[in-house]
């Protein structure tokens, strides 16, 4: 079993940057894909970036490529979302992922965080 938790979301001008945590506990955490997903109301949830637990795999959704990095730290349990040159599209609820392997569809995760809001203004 893992439990993730999400932190580091707030409010921040267009232009900016944020980091997301996603802090796991459990055993065996590093031999877990992670992936990160966000969520408007009203839309579903769509992918942003993923990771394997072989830190080089990553996969990135074409809206955040060139501004959001995903990385881990197996030491800590935890792994990383840095988004910069924000938009205010990038508004929305941001969810971490745990799952086998790196995967764009969230059915293919089985554990999840609770969430944390970014919101961009402009």
């Amino acid at each position: 079993q893992v439990q993730l938790v999400e932190s580091g979301g707030g409010l921040v001008q267009a232009g900016g940057s944020l980091r997301l945590s996603c802090a796991a506990s459990g055993r065996s955490f590093s031999r877990y894909a992670v992936g990160w997903f966000r969520q408007v109301p009203g839309k579903e949830r769509e992918f942003v970036a993923a990771i394997g637990w072989i830190a080089f795999v990553t996969h990135y959704a074409d809206s955040v490529k060139g501004r959001f990095t995903i990385s881990r730290d197996n030491a800590k349990n935890t792994v990383y979302l840095q988004m910069n040159s924000l938009n205010t599209e990038d508004t929305a609820v941001y969810y971490c992922a745990g799952g086998p392997s790196v995967r764009m569809t969230q059915g293919d995760y089985s554990y999840w965080g609770q969430g944390t809001q970014v919101t961009v203004s402009s």
